[in-house]
């Protein structure tokens, strides 16, 4: 078995953070990249690179597989906010979708070739539970994510021959500093959002990253194709969303 070579993006914290932190534990070999650099050692390798930047990430990964054999990529990056349809501007629309959409698209070509010649690859993408449509504003953020499962899908078909599975990890809500700050404590979007879950409590970073290392397994070579709703429930209840 060649070593596990892995890149996790948005990996500075919250759910990336968490992925690293796993996947190291578990053996892999783990080059992080983000934005801002962590606020702590960080278990592996960290690059700092501004993936909303189209330019920038190809350069980033040009250098990146130069260095790395890669053999697992975890697609964590991503941004959301609220906007209503008509105040989204052309920028907010480039943005969501190159954070979002794109970036993951760019990061899997780049690490393509590395996982053919080894044989082997393990794709994770981090999509959402709001690709069910079931939060308002956040139609741009929505359909984005609901192209990661696209390309979850259509990559499955081309890999597969290759030794590459790929999968998909849809997060409900999960206790990140992004979504801490789109529900603050004491909010009432903050308590219809945990009424709606059948747990009884949002989810940790953890909980999200126990499913990629899942994927991530070589045992798990004849499960591709797939999404799985990391949610607690919520996307069950959706009527009780705001």
């Amino acid at each position: 078995m060649n070593e596990r070579v892995t890149l996790v993006t948005g990996a500075s914290k919250g759910i990336g953070r968490a992925c690293a932190e796993r996947l190291a534990r578990d053996g892999h070999r783990v080059v992080g990249v983000a934005r801002s650099e962590p606020e702590d050692t960080f278990p592996g390798d960290f690059l700092a690179a501004d993936l909303g930047d189209h330019g920038a990430t190809s350069e980033f990964l040009k250098d990146v597989t130069d260095r790395y054999q890669f053999n697992g990529l975890v697609n964590n990056v991503g941004q959301v906010r609220p906007i209503p349809l008509g105040e989204i501007t052309d920028r907010d629309y480039a943005d969501f979708v190159q954070l979002n959409m794109t970036a993951p698209f760019q990061c899997a070509q780049a690490v393509l070739p590395s996982m053919k010649a080894q044989g082997f690859g393990r794709i994770v993408n981090i999509s959402s539970e709001l690709v069910q449509g079931i939060l308002k504003d956040r139609s741009v953020y929505t359909a984005a994510k609901a192209g990661v499962i696209g390309f979850t899908r259509a990559w499955t078909l081309e890999l597969g021959t290759y030794g590459i599975t790929v999968n998909a990890v849809a997060p409900g809500p999960i206790e990140t500093p992004m979504f801490t700050r789109n529900h603050p404590p004491g909010s009432e979007k903050r308590d219809a959002r945990v009424s709606s879950l059948a747990v009884g409590r949002f989810g940790k970073p953890e909980d999200v990253a126990h499913a990629v290392a899942f994927f991530m397994q070589a045992e798990s070579e004849f499960i591709t194709g797939q999404t799985l709703f990391v949610c607690g429930g919520s996307s069950l209840n959706s009527g009780a969303l705001m």
